[in-house]
């Protein structure tokens, strides 16, 4: 045994991940991608694409605490999912087209099928956003992490037309608000979530309470972000979204404003989506007022589109094409002087 595996660090460990990470990362392949995993940098060719003014996009995020619900439960095959939506899910609200994507795993102890089980999920998630893993980073740092654990992080780069950019300024007054149903929590909100559900009461993941419909506690925190990038993205390229916001962390209240100019003002009605049961479940059981809510959780719906009024019906009917359900939430308005960029009616309930 080497010193530095004595240290904790096992050199043989990262090669097997290596090895058996190789074929996930090749299926993510796409036009541009030049290298996969094993040299110093992944390199993608933008020539390839054929863009005119091409303006790169990039966003950076990790997963948060909705790690730990998947450690306790020994789960780690949708996480890899949650970290690339939440990068591709901001790539397109811009705009732009993911391209690429290099994820970071930093653990405790390299157990190669349990990390390849996480690459695994990042890959399938560059496949649904048509983006390439093009590299990443695996660090074993056994008096950093806990033997079982380990954190996510990963960056995306997308590329637009110039003129085809999403900016605050493209949304205009009398816009509709098209709002896109979220696949539940998403990964925003899970401190608060393990404070309500494991320090004020000891709810067990294998629990199955009557207001999530059969379904166990573990498996709804843990269903995956949803990405969008399949629906929205030609609606973007032929013209038809004027804005778009990723309702991430801080939900509705600060996301929805992110993608409108200071004149304007997004009126919501929040009677006009369903409602997913596991919000009402953390309302009831944390005793949370709606104001608590609204700035933490997405409420249900995953992403905004503000769409000029005769495109409206095209929208729908192209998002319903694609297997996607649509609301219409809101419009927007001339914003009062002294009233904020967002107003949710029926939100106090």
């Amino acid at each position: 045994m080497s010193r530095y595996e004595e240290a904790g660090v096992n050199i043989e460990a990262g090669y097997d991940l290596v090895r058996r990470i190789k074929d996930q990362v090749q299926a993510t392949a796409r036009p541009g991608m030049m290298t996969g995993i094993g040299s110093f940098g992944g390199m993608f060719d933008l020539g390839a694409l054929h863009i005119q003014h091409p303006v790169l996009v990039s966003g950076t995020d990790g997963v948060g605490t909705k790690l730990l619900i998947a450690q306790r439960m020994d789960k780690h095959d949708t996480v890899g999912q949650d970290l690339v939506a939440m990068c591709a899910n901001d790539i397109v609200a811009q705009g732009a087209e993911p391209l690429f994507f290099l994820d970071y795993i930093a653990t405790g102890h390299n157990d190669p099928a349990k990390l390849a089980t996480l690459v695994a999920g990042v890959a399938n998630g560059c496949r649904q956003a048509g983006a390439a893993l093009i590299g990443g980073e695996t660090a074993e740092m056994p008096d950093m992490y806990r033997r079982d654990e380990y954190d996510l992080a990963g960056t995306m780069t997308g590329v637009v037309e110039k003129e085809n950019l999403l900016t605050s300024a493209q949304p205009q007054v009398g816009d509709y608000l098209l709002g896109l149903p979220a696949s539940g929590l998403h990964s925003n909100g899970f401190s608060l979530v393990r404070q309500i559900l494991f320090k004020n009461h000891d709810v067990q993941l294998t629990d199955r309470p009557a207001p999530l419909h059969g379904a166990t506690v573990g498996e709804t925190l843990l269903t995956p972000t949803k990405i969008y990038v399949h629906v929205v993205l030609p609606l973007v390229q032929d013209r038809l979204i004027n804005g778009i916001s990723h309702i991430t962390g801080g939900g509705l209240i600060e996301n929805v404003p992110r993608m409108i100019d200071d004149h304007l003002q997004a009126q919501i009605d929040a009677e006009a989506w369903p409602q997913l049961p596991i919000f009402d479940y953390l309302r009831q059981l944390g005793h949370l007022d709606m104001a608590d809510c609204w700035k933490t959780f997405n409420m249900g719906l995953g992403m905004v589109l503000a769409v000029a009024p005769d495109q409206v019906a095209l929208v729908q009917q192209r998002l319903q094409r694609a297997g996607q359900d649509s609301y219409q939430i809101g419009r927007l308005v001339r914003r009062p002087s002294d009233q904020p960029k967002i107003l949710i009616r029926g939100g106090e309930k």
